[in-house]
């Protein structure tokens, strides 16, 4: 972790908007020459290759379901509802495993769980044992999650925030490439191209795993306070600290798991107010996910070169709240309006709650990353990832049960609660920063592992 610099000070917007030296490098370049060397390459194309069976799999699964499963609304409502569930435990569970046997097996154990339980739905006879199938592929779908953030935080080091950039630009070029592969599938529209689709996501998955095993483990290196040029408290020896007995690292979990509700705003929350609540063209519905997948590729490296340390990231938070509070205030805007306006405030919402997404992507990353001990590095990034599966279980009941229902008055009141939570949470890691670089500093002391 680079020691924070003499310009750390400046504004996060205007970082933002000028950039660095990293961003200012262009993607191509970066990806020619990623953050972990050859590691980082496989790691980028590993990446790519999941996201495109992904990818594939997200478009097609509810046909799969319905066409060839024949399953019902409710059945495959209550199938992707326990799915969700089932991924919370996913990260936690492989950090768990990760601390023992490293992050490099455990990832190339989740790809393999995956391709195994998503290619025996195919064989599947009733509708319990599908239901197990799916809650196991989702949560080797979360601990695969987790364990790319903890392999690509120690094969990258210090540069993690380039490399977060290059990595969900490649996560998007591979949804992207899986929804196209999904759609030729989808046009034929067979059970038999239904069953290809399901299985070129199981060979994405087995592909995922070769990739892996070809890379060595890296290196753990001594983790640098923020600000202190200083080895972390924790680098020492003594007992591993527990995540769960951790108050401050747990307190940023939670707020982090509010701080992640723009995945569901951009793909349930605005589409569902355009169609129900608003006088926009319903093919306006694709603009979102088309305007999410350019500007994340345009601007994910220029956003991530403003946030290279944890002090900047901790600046950086409040900026997601008031990003997110723009992105609800035009969508209530856009309530009973004409539909040129509501079109324009619904177009400009998906343009806001992107910038938010791509401001959170690297500030949850870094953070989570600094806030945690090194010894207990894979166990604590490990309860970092269930805010991305917590938020993909409850953000859509959020969104469709509260604030759909109440209509402008319940946008404005996530916005206003989001850019709450942001001050929150900034103010806690700002503290815990804090502590750990006054022990750095001065004389030895006890790992920090509340605050």
């Amino acid at each position: 972790m680079l020691p924070v610099r003499k310009n750390d000070g400046v504004n996060g917007v205007a970082a933002m908007a000028t950039g660095s030296r990293d961003g200012g490098a262009g993607l191509l370049a970066q990806l020619r020459n990623p953050p972990g060397g050859a590691a980082g390459r496989t790691m980028l194309l590993t990446v790519f290759t999941d996201r495109t069976g992904s990818g594939v799999w997200a478009a097609a699964c509810v046909l799969y379901f319905t066409e060839v499963e024949r399953l019902t609304a409710g059945q495959v409502g209550l199938l992707l509802g326990v799915a969700s569930v089932a991924g919370i435990a996913g990260s936690p569970l492989a950090g768990r495993l990760a601390a023992s046997l490293g992050s490099r097996p455990v990832l190339i154990g989740c790809h393999l769980l995956r391709s195994v339980a998503l290619a025996a739905i195919l064989l599947c006879s009733s509708f319990g044992a599908l239901l197990a199938l799916v809650a196991v592929t989702a949560l080797g779908d979360r601990a695969a999650r987790a364990m790319e953030m903890l392999f690509a935080t120690d094969a990258a080091g210090d540069r993690r925030s380039v490399y977060r950039a290059l990595s969900r630009t490649a996560m998007n070029a591979g949804y992207a490439a899986g929804a196209g592969l999904a759609a030729i599938g989808l046009a034929v529209g067979t059970p038999a191209a239904y069953r290809a689709l399901l299985l070129a996501d199981v060979l994405s998955f087995l592909l995922s795993a070769a990739l892996v095993a070809g890379i060595r483990e890296p290196r753990h290196e001594g983790r640098v306070v923020a600000g202190s040029g200083h080895p972390a408290p924790d680098a020492g020896t003594g007992p591993r600290p527990s995540p769960w007995r951790d108050g401050g690292y747990l307190r940023f979990v939670a707020l982090d798991c509010a701080l992640t509700i723009d995945d569901a705003i951009l793909n349930v929350g605005l589409p569902l107010w355009l169609i129900h609540a608003t006088h926009a063209p319903h093919a306006l519905v694709p603009a979102f996910l088309a305007i999410n997948t350019v500007l994340v590729v345009a601007a994910q490296l220029r956003v991530s070169a403003a946030v290279r340390t944890p002090r900047q990231a901790v600046r950086a938070v409040p900026v997601y709240g008031f990003t997110l509070l723009g992105c609800c205030a035009a969508a209530a805007a856009a309530y009973g309006t004409g539909p040129v306006l509501a079109s324009a405030l619904l177009l400009v919402a998906a343009v806001l709650v992107t910038f938010a997404e791509l401001i959170r992507s690297v500030v949850s990353w870094e953070l989570s990353v600094a806030l945690a001990p090194e010894r207990a590095r894979p166990e604590y990034l490990g309860v970092a990832g269930m805010a991305q599966s917590t938020e993909k279980a409850a953000g859509p009941l959020l969104l469709t049960g509260a604030v759909l229902a109440t209509g402008p008055l319940g946008w404005l009141a996530l916005g206003l609660a989001t850019t709450v939570a942001a001050y929150a949470q900034r103010h806690f890691s700002a503290a815990r920063l804090g502590t750990a670089s006054t022990v750095a500093i001065g004389s030895p002391a006890p790992s920090v592992t509340s605050s």
